[in-house]
């Protein structure tokens, strides 16, 4: 290629129509020489025909160089007038000419004539400079230099151009000559040849100049190996952008292009909700601009793996055959009979009702009672899978709601983790522990779970990392815990609670035989005929080996004892091992919890109260005794304060009462009263003792004797009514463990009587009373209770 000024373009008329030959994959620029071999019968037909009258043909690049039979659109608008200056017909049936552009014009219309294209034109008339400015000269100049500068690193181009170059001080030109002689792709080249400003295609065709010496300067530094001064991820770049042109040319597979392939048919197969469908589309785009070593592109990559691996679309289909769950649930759990009803409820409605949500269920009970373990067999008679989350100490809101993705190592919350584990969008999620939540400067995770809780939003719960809406109102969520003081009131008011209560020794029984016992003899590979243990020797375990509300303990006993067997027999000993009451000392050692020596008799100054504990319902003994001093009143036993004020309030009860109750009044200036409940190192706190406090008072100043049989919860005042407390059910069950017989409760609690199962109010007394006179009356007189 050269330039020349044999023709001057002032000189030659152009016509305004001329035939088309269309090029491919290179663009002709004016004042160009080049040889062209044409094979196109229509091609070849537009040489003829440009032959047989002015030789002049109008160049157009085609668009895509793979169209072998191009139309108007696609080819470019903006093209070159050419000068056939010579042409030779070749054996093979193509034709060779040698084609001198001489201006730029652009297409009007293009029209099919006698087998070849002819195109309406105009000339495109330049903007031209009339002088010379500092800017314009100190362009050609630093164009004159990068070109100089290019060669310099290995850039070829022939001795004759760069002559011509040297001499060159035409604008125009000199930006034209240079654009067709270092290179470019066609998309470059037909952008600078529709450029008509003369100074802004010189501007422009010096930044492609300025790119190509960056570029060559790095290639010479990696052909040289420059003591790795380069910098890495730039050298990676330029060796993997070759390694790629290598595996196109020898037709290798593109491992960046099959990735992006594998990516949207994730993205279909995952069948998305439309905005997330929009954003994976978005991030993939994104992705196929990056360099896939980058950083950014690696966190694309895990987001977009994110989204089409959460369950979308995927769900389980609900067994809603309501004979076989409740078959299912009896199977898994003895009793808990409350339970069970609102899960076949659920079920019933959903057979009528496909669309409804899932209900929020929380169970609330002391530890061991098998909250959690029901919760799996929940989702064992609906057919849907089950995932178990611990909120225990969880106290970063980003464990909800995830991080958002501008962090390193971001991650989306535990919710989505979840629902990602389970494959489906609709398992039981359990939320254990959601009364040791916590929370501290990194946010408030109580506060985000109201969104994860609340049917009315959470079917567009946007997680901080996804950042697209997820629906979890399918999900059907379970919470746990021992308490609920301690859970944040708008979070309880969207829970379903649901109380478990501690177990008594008969229905621990009923577990041990059917659950836990089959279940340790497996583990510890013990057959049913060797080890076999009789009523009387589990009641006693229970008894006194263990004091729970649950049965995690009395778990523990029996793995014990099977460890001991299995010992035994592994030694070559006896096969056959029958535990009664009279030797299961030798297999679990002393008996851990016997019943208190001095209650075995009736005394006076000491009362039985009832207690509600994390771990269930419990018994408490207040002692009151009366000494010389000047009528203060201590208060020992590690006491909060409300029940130190329930003290205060007792002793002020029997002060005003002193006269009803046959005790002299100058006792109380003459003597000290000092109240103690035992197991010192234990906080209490609570209004429920208030009634037992008072009686032990009564008992110590009257003389009188309280039935060790009786026991009694209730909060007084002190005009003596006695108000109503909570946890009775618990309580009433720590008093059958106990072995007493009647509970003094407030009137007011009737209604939760129906709450304690029939065989324990079939073996106890429940004496309801109003005021403290009528306590008074029972606890004192052996006659009412005999």
């Amino acid at each position: 290629m050269a330039d020349t000024d044999k023709k001057d373009e002032k000189e030659i008329e152009i016509p305004q129509t001329l035939p088309v030959l269309p090029v491919r994959d290179i663009v002709v620029f004016p004042y160009m020489i080049l040889p062209l071999f044409v094979g196109r019968e229509k091609s070849i037909n537009s040489i003829d025909y440009a032959l047989s009258t002015n030789r002049m043909i109008m160049l157009l690049t085609q668009k895509d160089l793979n169209v072998e039979n191009p139309e108007g659109d696609d080819l470019y608008s903006v093209g070159t007038v050419g000068l056939i200056m010579r042409m030779l017909k070749l054996p093979d049936g193509r034709v060779k000419i040698l084609v001198q552009g001489l201006t730029k014009a652009r297409c009007l219309s293009i029209s099919e004539k006698d087998n070849y294209y002819v195109a309406q034109i105009e000339k495109i008339e330049e903007s031209k400079i009339e002088q010379m400015t500092l800017e314009s000269e100190a362009l050609i100049r630093t164009v004159k230099e990068q070109i100089d500068k290019t060669v310099s690193l290995g850039k070829t181009i022939l001795p004759d151009i760069m002559v011509v170059l040297e001499n060159l001080d035409d604008a125009g030109r000199l930006a034209d000559l240079v654009a067709s002689n270092i290179g470019l792709k066609t998309e470059q080249a037909q952008h600078i040849l529709e450029i008509t400003d003369v100074l802004e295609r010189l501007k422009k065709v010096s930044e492609i100049l300025n790119r190509e010496i960056e570029l060559l300067l790095v290639q010479q530094k990696i052909q040289s190996e420059a003591k790795g001064e380069i910098d890495k991820t730039q050298r990676e770049y330029f060796l993997r952008e070759q390694l790629k042109a290598i595996q196109k040319e020898l037709g290798d597979i593109d491992e960046r292009m099959e990735e992006i392939k594998e990516f949207r048919r994730k993205v279909e197969e995952a069948k998305m909700p439309e905005k997330v469908h929009q954003e994976a589309e978005k991030q993939l785009k994104r992705l196929e601009k990056m360099h896939p070593d980058s950083a950014e592109a690696a966190t694309v990559r895990t987001y977009l793996d994110w989204l089409v691996d959460v369950p979308w679309s995927k769900s389980t289909k609900d067994n809603l055959n309501i004979k076989m769950a409740k078959k299912v649930l009896n199977q898994d759990h003895y009793d808990l009979e409350k339970i069970k009803e609102r899960i076949l409820e659920y079920l019933s409605v959903r057979k009528l009702n496909p669309k409804m949500k899932g209900p929020l269920l929380c169970f609330i009970g002391p530890p061991g009672v098998g909250k959690t373990s029901l919760g799996k067999s929940i989702a064992k008679a609906l057919g849907r899978e089950f995932v178990r989350m611990s909120l225990g100490g969880v106290r970063d809101e980003a464990e909800i709601r995830g991080h958002r993705r501008t962090y390193v190592g971001a991650l989306p919350g535990r919710i989505i983790q979840g629902v990602k584990q389970a494959s489906t969008n609709n398992p039981v999620f359990m939320l254990d522990e959601i009364d040791k939540i916590g929370k501290d400067f990194r946010g408030d995770p109580s506060s985000a779970l109201l969104e994860v809780l609340d049917p009315e939003q959470n079917n567009s719960f946007i997680d901080h990392y996804l950042a697209v809406p997820f629906d979890l109102s399918r999900v059907m969520f379970i919470t746990t815990g021992n308490m609920t003081d301690t859970i944040p009131s708008p979070l309880r008011d969207r829970m379903e609670i649901i109380r478990l209560s501690g177990y008594t020794a008969e229905e621990k029984m009923g577990i041990a035989y059917n659950y836990l016992f089959p279940k340790q003899l497996k583990e510890h590979g013990l057959a049913k005929e060797w080890l076999k243990v009789s009523e009387h020797a589990l009641m006693l375990i229970i008894s006194q080996y263990t004091r729970e509300a649950g049965v995690r303990n009395l778990e523990r006993e029996l793995a014990n004892l099977c460890r001991k067997v299995a010992r035994q027999i592994a030694e070559g000993k006896k096969k056959t091992f029958l535990i009664t009451n009279n030797n299961v000392h030798k297999y679990l050692g002393a008996p851990k919890f016997l019943p208190e020596e001095e209650m075995k008799k009736d005394e006076v100054g000491v009362a039985t109260g009832l207690a509600w504990t994390e771990t269930g319902g419990d018994i408490i003994y207040v002692e009151a005794t009366t000494m010389k001093g000047k009528g203060s009143l201590t208060i020992t036993g590690q006491l909060g304060d409300v029940m130190k004020e329930s003290a205060q309030a007792a002793l002020s009860y029997v002060r005003s009462r002193a006269k009803e109750l046959n005790i002299n009044e100058d006792i109380f200036s003459k003597k000290d009263i000092h109240i103690h409940i035992p197991a010192g190192a234990i906080p209490k706190d609570g209004p429920s003792a208030g009634i037992t406090m008072t009686t032990a008072i009564a008992s110590t100043l009257t003389g009188k004797p309280i039935s060790r049989n009786l026991a009694m919860t209730g909060e007084v005042t002190l005009r003596g009514s006695v108000l109503p407390i909570g946890g009775l059910k618990e309580k009433a069950l720590a008093a059958k463990r106990m072995g007493i017989g009647t509970i003094i409760i407030p009137k007011r609690n009737s209604k939760d009587l129906e709450e304690i199962p029939k065989y324990v109010k079939k073996d106890m007394e429940f004496i309801l009373v109003e005021t403290m006179e009528n306590v008074l009356d029972v606890a004192l007189d052996k006659k009412k209770l005999s």
